[in-house]
């Protein structure tokens, strides 16, 4: 019979115990334990395999053939077991035959055993091990039967760190290497160096087993009341204010602080007989073989804040409360963590922090959102990063290239110090022509404006003389609220953004949600898409939801009283979705006068250019626009059929094909004879090079990263408009066979500043 109650799951426990505490070897100890595992389970395989010489060698086994222990022998991620130890997951199949990863040993007669289950054995956050039950029937294991096995694994890697039946030769290759350089993922842009500095000592599990359950209870209630009291303290005090996006992602972790779920699945880990710190450690295990099967974005983040406060619920259980935040940074410092929370990123010095860089971490991330607002750099998704950095190591960081160099040599040291020189002067140079205008030397006037989507983000056109927000994202505050902004909130946020741009204008988008970019408090009502770019996203969903838009619609009337409001509306297909849009926004302005509410002076409403079948219905949207948008990211990976995202496409997703250019010039010569403003947005208009072939191609308007406008200008400062356009027009006409390499000989050989 399946185990039923956490008292079964304590039974085995306690036989642990006795195992571990008799005499013995370490071998005839494992013998022991998978006897035990399989009686208590009913299980008729009960089997330990332990990672050796990067093998993983069946060590004991209840149920299979005995000679088949230390001669059956799988690599890293061959068969069901080398998965659960190369990507640390739990598996439960009940036809494990069928699975793909299925691989038959015909030594270990396992073929007559349908069900299989298989838990990771974890010791210092490193998979060691696996250990596995099977059974003739078919059938998945329970969910407490999963947990039992956890347990179990739990203790055994005790028993195997403490007998070294397995070896950390991988990890001490890695930590002895001299100079090493990782690439990640590029979150937060800009270039830092520093010494490691450990965001957290690693907390280890030294006893697993409780001597008196009721003892460790009160030790975790009165940890959670400690801990709680921190993140009231710290969503009272955040640097950033009590309101806005930060103020919604720092109560987001609280509401997780206080989350009953999370802290029932803690006590009842505890009555299975663990101790405070193993209970905490299982239920954290739990956690991460779920984010391992989550790919949606934000779930992960949700996942990753609870991972964030099961750390900081560790320490103050056991009283190793010191971060690198609370004992203090002495020098200039690059944070290494496994991934970090924006509660716990705000208890930083600023003056000291220069860069952090993660084993995990996303562009949505809300430790990224505000990393950036703090203009700290951040790389992500360095794998065991935390496994190669010594403490006091010297790192440096390039942000802008998603790079991370560990230990450097001098030269290479010289090197680096060299660029970060090099792009202190080019900041130097953007600063001195911040305050003067966009104009060629041809005296072509060019709009630069920024694409934005933080209140916070606005403060951006003072620092870098931009003409205005020519994108603000709205989703931006639906993304990092755990539940779905109301009226007031959406009011306050774009009031807010108003009263900062001042008299610079503001192109507010309605909302881009949905598809990839999927909020768990909206339900999408069917199966997830298999191309969510594609899918119910965007204007498509605004529109069936219309109660939503009107609420953003509303919000955006009220909060432009007596001014200019520009709404655009993305992702539209055909003109009856611009229609459609456009009055449902009237239909809330006439709602506004009936209630004797103030008006904005006048309201501009545009369109976003994304999907290429809009192009072929340009003659009859332009006359009904006020202005339109080309949104080059989506547009160009609709136009090459190639996800953006997908690295194995990078070299063919270029902005710079003649394809893509002929495409975008023929937009831009309608809207030029239709005397409609056009503006370029995204990613392609923010490269300097692009961007000279944009304003060849006849556009002078365009909305880019903060970042990007000190180049932008630069470059724009040093092109003759009319020369570029000529040259366009006959590339263009007769395309070479490297239009970039051509691009970039003629910016040379003109003096254009491209970078």
């Amino acid at each position: 019979m399946p185990l039923t109650a956490a008292a079964s799951a304590r039974e085995i426990l306690t036989g642990l115990h006795e195992v571990m505490a008799g005499r013995g070897t370490a071998q005839s100890k494992l013998d022991k334990v998978v006897d035990l595992v399989a009686g208590k389970m009913e299980s008729e395989v009960c089997s330990i395999y332990l990672l050796r010489d990067n093998k993983l060698e069946l060590f004991a086994t209840h149920g299979l053939r005995k000679e088949a222990v230390h001669v059956t022998r799988l690599n890293l991620g061959e068969g069901l077991v080398g998965s659960i130890a190369a990507e640390g997951r739990i598996l439960n199949l009940a036809e494990a035959a069928s699975d793909a990863e299925f691989v038959y040993r015909p030594e270990t007669g396992e073929e007559r055993f349908h069900s299989f289950a298989g838990v990771p054995i974890i010791y210092r956050e490193s998979p060691v091990g696996v250990l596995s039950v099977q059974h003739a029937e078919p059938r998945r294991y329970a969910d407490v039967e999963i947990e039992a096995l956890q347990t179990v694994a739990m203790v055994l890697s005790e028993l195997i760190a403490g007998a070294r039946l397995v070896d950390g030769a991988r990890r001490r290759r890695l930590r002895s290497a001299g100079p090493l350089r990782l690439s990640g993922l590029k979150l937060v842009a800009g270039m830092a160096k520093g010494q490691a500095v450990f965001h957290e000592p690693r907390v280890t599990v030294e006893h697993t087993v409780a001597e008196d359950v009721e003892a460790e209870r009160d030790r975790v209630y009165g940890a959670f009341r400690k801990m709680r009291e921190q993140i009231d303290n710290m969503t009272r005090e955040a640097e950033f204010g009590t309101t806005g996006e930060h103020a919604e992602i720092l109560e987001t972790y609280r509401m997780f602080a206080y989350d009953e779920g999370w802290s029932r699945r803690i006590n009842e880990a505890i009555d299975s007989g663990l101790t405070a710190e193993a209970a905490i450690e299982r239920v954290q295990q739990r956690t991460r073989a779920r984010m391992r099967e989550i790919d949606d974005p934000l779930l992960q983040e949700r996942m990753h804040d609870l991972e964030d406060l099961s750390n900081r619920l560790m320490r103050i259980v056991s009283g190793r409360m010191g971060t690198a935040a609370q004992t203090g940074l002495a020098h200039d410092t690059v944070l290494v963590a496994r991934n970090l929370g924006p509660a716990e990123l705000l208890e930083y010095d600023r003056r000291r922090l220069k860069a952090v860089i993660l084993e995990e971490g996303s562009l949505t991330a809300h430790m990224t959102i505000v990393a950036r607002a703090m203009g700290v750099p951040v790389v992500g998704r360095l794998s065991d990063v935390r496994h190669t950095v010594e403490e006091g190591d010297t790192i440096l960081v390039d942000g802008d290239n998603g790079s991370v160099l560990i230990r450097p040599s001098r030269p290479l040291q010289t090197s680096f110090d060299q660029r970060m020189a090099l792009s202190q002067k080019r900041r130097a140079q953007f600063e001195a022509i911040r305050s003067l205008p966009a104009e060629t030397t041809d005296r072509v006037p060019i709009s630069v404006m920024v694409n934005a989507g933080l209140a916070e983000d606005a403060l951006s056109l003072e620092l870098t003389g931009a003409d205005g927000i020519g994108l603000f994202r709205t989703e931006f505050q639906f993304l990092v609220s755990a539940t779905m902004p109301g009226r007031e909130s959406q009011l306050r946020l774009y009031k807010k953004v108003l009263d900062a741009a001042g008299d610079k204008p503001v192109v507010f988008r309605t909302l881009d949600i949905g598809g990839d970019k999927s909020l768990p408090y909206l339900s999408s009502g069917g199966e997830e898409a298999e191309n969510p770019s594609m899918g119910w996203r965007a204007l498509r969903l605004s529109l069936d939801r219309s109660t939503l838009m009107k609420a953003q619609a509303r919000a955006l009337i009220q909060a432009a009283a007596g001014r200019v409001l520009r709404v655009m509306f993305p992702m539209v297909s055909e003109p009856w979705e611009y229609e459609q849009a456009r009055a449902l926004f009237e239909a809330q302005v006439q709602w506004a006068e009936q209630g004797n509410r103030p008006l904005p002076r006048l309201i501009e409403y545009g369109a976003m250019l994304e999907v290429p079948a809009l192009a072929e219905m340009l003659d009859q949207l332009l006359p009904r626009l006020d202005f339109i948008s080309i949104g080059t990211n989506d547009l160009t990976q609709f136009l090459f059929a190639a996800d953006r995202g997908d690295p194995r496409l990078a070299e063919r997703y270029d902005w710079l094909s003649p394809a893509i250019l002929r495409f975008l010039k023929r937009v831009i010569t309608a809207a030029r004879e239709s005397e409609k403003p056009l503006r370029v947005c995204g990613e392609m208009s923010g490269r300097p090079l692009e961007c000279m072939a944009l304003i060849g191609l006849g556009a002078e308007n365009f909305s880019i990263t903060p970042a990007a406008v000190g180049p932008i200008k630069a470059m724009v400062r040093s092109l003759d408009a009319a020369a570029i356009r000529a040259r366009m027009d006959h590339w263009l006409a007769r395309p070479p066979n490297d239009i970039r390499r051509a691009l970039t000989d003629w910016a040379r050989r003109h003096r254009v500043a491209v970078g």
